[in-house]
């Protein structure tokens, strides 16, 4: 899991790089170390602020006045002081509370999470669309894909009952989850300006319901589909093949393969990896401050000396809580525009897209020519194991 998270978290480095700046440390000297204009300036600009003087500059119990002087229970802390000492997070906080995030009083490194909702709202906004547009010129221009060859009237089971429960349970919880977290995402920007604060509280309290609950669908199916199909999508050679023929688009006729072709393993990678990211953080949003994992990969990553390779300064891995929190969300969303594009195009191939396809997912039964034409090696197998089964 360690290595799975590493993996999907290198990719923050090159959506999040450009998010903090380092900048040349300013002369303080007419200020007494506090901040200048520049500073002021560089932290509005999202850029990286030399604030270590000021970390230190949090009082001296040593200084204070003694218990029987004039405000000597003030101790050596001034109200500025003081106030800093929370800001950093050195302050000594004791609560009732001992949650991971209950001492931490005063949190400002909210302020880059907040302005990426407009640019995740603007990219998620466009990739989709675009997705959609792509397909709907694909289908324009190629049509749907024929059974090129004479039905046979045969059927071929493709799948099974079990098979195709886990897939619907997989594909009916991840379309809940997409549209309650779309709504989510793009609500305050789209949808109150037309239905009013008021309506949009009702529609978004039930999107919480259904993508806190269904949720736990969604990863009991991703288990299910791991176990059945793990084993025939494993990488093989027949793969390079059909990805050098695209899958039939370029030099003619269909390449062969087995149950799953090269495409189809890609999708079911894709939805094994970036689904267990997106459960692994949304679990982590689900529990708040109870399961955080960026310090962590960030500490990973920067041994490795990945941040490196773009040019780009070591990962902060002193987090807050809340910071956990943030990156676990726009990770999550990240991951899940970028899924739910490729099951676009998965729907698309699985239904209007190509004839026959449909069926191995509705009744679990293909037309045999179809099965031939698309995993010619898979029909080969199926009809040894039948033959050899009628002669014992």
């Amino acid at each position: 899991m360690n290595i799975l998270r590493t993996v999907l978290c290198t990719l923050s480095i090159i959506l999040m790089a450009g998010l903090v700046q380092a900048q040349e440390i300013p002369d303080r000297s007419s200020t007494g170390g506090a901040p200048t204009l520049a500073d002021i300036m560089a932290r509005q600009a999202q850029q990286k602020v030399d604030d270590s003087a000021r970390r230190a500059n949090t009082g001296n119990p040593d200084a204070g006045l003694p218990i029987t002087e004039q405000l000597g229970t003030r101790g050596g802390a001034s109200d500025p002081e003081l106030w800093r000492a929370l800001r950093f997070n050195t302050a000594d906080v004791t609560t009732q509370n001992n949650g991971p995030a209950a001492e931490v009083l005063i949190q400002d490194r909210g302020m880059w999470w907040l302005k990426q909702r407009g640019p995740l709202m603007t990219y998620g906004f466009f990739i989709l669309l675009g997705t959609l547009i792509a397909l709907i010129l694909f289908y324009l221009i190629r049509g749907r894909i024929p059974i090129e060859g004479e039905k046979t009237g045969r059927r071929i089971e493709r799948f099974k009952a079990a098979e195709r429960f886990g897939h619907w349970l997989l594909a009916g919880s991840f379309i809940l989850l997409a549209l309650s977290g779309t709504i989510t995402l793009f609500g305050r920007k789209f949808i109150i300006p037309v239905i009013g604060h008021d309506a949009f509280s009702t529609v978004a309290l039930a999107c919480k319901l259904i993508h806190n609950n269904v949720s736990w669908a969604f990863m009991l199916a991703l288990v299910i589909i791991f176990v059945f199909w793990v084993a025939h999508n494993l990488p093989d050679k027949t793969d390079i093949n059909w990805l050098l023929k695209g899958g039939g688009i370029f030099g003619g006729g269909h390449p062969p393969a087995k149950k799953f072709n090269a495409g189809q393993k890609v999708i079911f990678w894709s939805v094994i990896l970036l689904g267990t990211s997106i459960s692994v953080t949304g679990l982590s949003l689900l529990f708040p401050f109870e399961m955080p994992m960026f310090a962590a990969t960030f500490e990973t990553i920067n041994a490795w000396g990945i941040p490196g390779w773009f040019n780009q300064a070591p990962l902060n891995t002193a987090l807050t809580p809340h910071e956990e929190m943030q990156y676990a969300q726009l990770w999550h969303s990240i991951v899940s525009i970028v899924l739910a594009t490729i099951v676009l195009a998965h729907i698309y191939i699985g239904s209007v897209g190509m004839e026959g396809a449909y069926a191995a997912m509705g009744s679990g039964d293909v037309e045999e020519q179809w099965a031939r034409e698309h995993h010619s090696i898979w029909v080969d197998e199926v009809k040894a194991r039948e033959n050899k089964g009628a002669k014992t």
